[in-house]
């Protein structure tokens, strides 16, 4: 095999590492994007990797047999790409629990990619976080997070993560900050519940299932916007430690 066709063959491997990013993990996939696109653009990336590592990836394809490269770079590829996918997936929780707590448990949206229902303010939650990923240059800690996988894991090194444990502390720590991003809704709608609930003690013949849904639904549509403004720097956090996350399981 001469020198191009090694360097193709790596690129083709490479982009198994930098696929399942872009093909299963929010924010790519909020959108509609044909899987033509996203392949190419896995190409692309991994073709400058390639040129930009030489010594980590062409010159290891004559060393191991193609599956086995093939199949190291689409595990190491999923590991990469959980990160991100835990924390929207944390995200979509806290949504969740305010849909459930406000009364909009019934109310579901559907994702036309992954033709899954998402729930409402979950999808708010998703969509104000993938805004922010891109406004605080995702785009390009992506590309250094990759760089750096290709320095630290050569191309079939079959190295998932260097600690099993840096996930499982991130999964916590995804879930608890995007529970903080609720918590000023959640708080308003139990206090709530609390008040609606005494009066209907001193009220019995008022209709307080009805009137709760009403004053929680109002009280959800204004406080959204209130949240998402003083919560900025909790999704910046939680979006800065998946890229972090990402780059130590390189």
């Amino acid at each position: 095999m001469d020198e191009f066709s090694r360097q193709m063959v790596a690129t083709l491997l490479l982009s198994l590492r930098i696929a399942p990013l872009l093909a299963f993990s929010q924010p790519f996939t909020l959108m509609r994007v044909p899987a033509m696109v996203r392949l190419i653009l896995s190409i692309s990336l991994a073709g400058w990797l390639v040129a930009a590592n030489p010594q980590a990836t062409w010159h290891h394809v004559a060393d191991a047999s193609l599956p086995i490269l093939a199949a190291s770079e689409l595990m190491l590829g999923i590991a990469l790409a959980l990160p991100l996918q835990l924390a929207f997936a944390a995200l979509l929780t806290a949504g969740r629990a305010i849909d459930i707590q406000a009364g909009y448990g019934l109310a579901v949206l559907v994702d036309p990619t992954t033709r899954t229902q998402m729930p409402l303010v979950g999808t708010l939650f998703a969509y104000v976080g993938a805004a922010l990923f891109f406004a605080i240059g995702g785009g390009g800690d992506l590309l250094g997070a990759w760089a750096a996988s290709v320095e630290q894991t050569p191309l079939g090194g079959a190295a998932i993560g260097r600690d099993p444990g840096v996930l499982i502390d991130f999964m916590g720590a995804a879930f608890l900050l995007a529970i903080g991003l609720a918590g000023i809704v959640l708080l308003v709608l139990f206090l709530l519940d609390l008040a609606v609930a005494f009066l209907s003690r001193t009220l019995p013949q008022m209709n307080v299932l009805l009137l709760g849904f009403q004053v929680k639904a109002l009280a959800t549509l204004m406080l959204l916007p209130v949240a998402f403004a003083v919560s900025g720097a909790i999704f910046v956090r939680l979006l800065r430690t998946a890229l972090e996350t990402m780059a130590r399981l390189g």
